[in-house]
């Protein structure tokens, strides 16, 4: 039985992918500040010894907008080195090579500490989950219009079909950089949103925006996007569906 540490285990992702390793009989062990016996802040790195002894297989999910990443992936990584951990799994994005937008260059930031960490790694880089566009769109819905971004399209991606995938990657030895992962379709913001709409019952005017600056234009270039592995199979509108109906969208 393998033992598997996965950082975020209660998150959007970190939990189906927990869900999947426990259905595998892997010994899984959740970490993030609040889960006990593995409450860690992965920023200050404390507590990570006795999480991380006997561990075989490490899942990279935790990730924070707000800063922190690579300071904690530092800390996991030296952790990991300490207790001899032969596989560190980690997921990432499509495009933080191409878009300069601050996330996602500290996406790719992590990335390079991990090939260079000396540890066997895989690297997983996959478009934006549903749940992630959904929260856009819902902000967005707010207003008495909806105000989108002209020329831009994206390519959401179950979450449910990533954690099936980490959870592969996780049981089989370290691969490197593995092939990108992207949703079925890509799709234009005003498409997604009136799928939002019709899904929610609600009505607002779309006004496309169009923004400036190097990030934007990436965005609209498709930096974010990989049409070329659109291999996911749920859809927008099947996400939007199994929320309605009150069913997981990670299951």
């Amino acid at each position: 039985m393998t033992t598997i540490l996965v950082t975020g285990g209660t998150g959007t992702l970190g939990r189906p992918v927990v869900e999947r390793l426990r259905a595998e009989s892997h010994d899984v062990r959740v970490l993030s500040r609040r889960s006990q016996p593995y409450a860690v802040d992965l920023r200050e790195g404390t507590g990570l010894d006795a999480a991380m002894a006997g561990v075989d297989v490490i899942v990279h999910c935790a990730s924070s907008p707000r800063g922190g990443d690579e300071r904690a992936a530092r800390h996991l990584i030296e952790a990991a080195r300490r207790a001899g951990v032969g596989h560190l799994v980690y997921i990432s994005i499509v495009g933080v090579d191409r878009v300069p937008l601050g996330y996602y260059r500290t996406k790719l930031a992590v990335e390079r500490l991990i090939e260079e960490s000396g540890l066997g790694w895989t690297v997983l880089r996959t478009t934006q989950f549903h749940d992630l566009v959904l929260q856009v769109l819902e902000s967005s819905a707010k207003l008495p219009v909806m105000l989108l971004p002209s020329g831009v399209s994206d390519q959401p991606v179950e979450v449910g079909e990533v954690a099936d995938r980490l959870a592969q990657l996780a049981a089989a030895p370290p691969a490197g950089r593995v092939e990108d992962m992207g949703g079925p379709e890509v799709r234009t913001f005003p498409d997604l949103a009136r799928a939002y709409l019709r899904a929610s019952g609600k009505r607002r005017p779309l006004v496309p925006v169009r923004l400036a600056g190097k990030t934007y234009r990436a965005f609209r270039a498709g930096g974010h996007l990989a049409p070329e592995r659109a291999v996911g199979k749920g859809t927008f509108e099947e996400f939007l569906a199994a929320r309605a109906s009150g069913g997981a969208s990670h299951k």
